[in-house]
């Protein structure tokens, strides 16, 4: 798994994620649990999207 989700990107769904998840820990909808997705593409830094499409938002690397 090559990384594809860098900078604010991985930021975003951090925080996007936590919130869905503390959302739904506390009395939210069953729905909210859909934040375990992009906090996981978030901590891990790769998501399955992306690379299907062929996307990326890291940054490119210099050799």
């Amino acid at each position: 798994m090559k990384t594809n989700v860098g900078g604010i990107d991985k930021i975003v769904r951090i925080v996007i994620g936590i919130a869905l998840v503390a959302w739904a820990l506390f009395g939210g909808p069953v729905w909210a649990w859909i934040g375990v997705i992009p906090l996981a593409t978030g901590l891990m830094g790769w998501c399955p999207a992306y690379g299907l499409f062929g996307m990326s938002t890291c940054p490119l690397q210099k050799k």
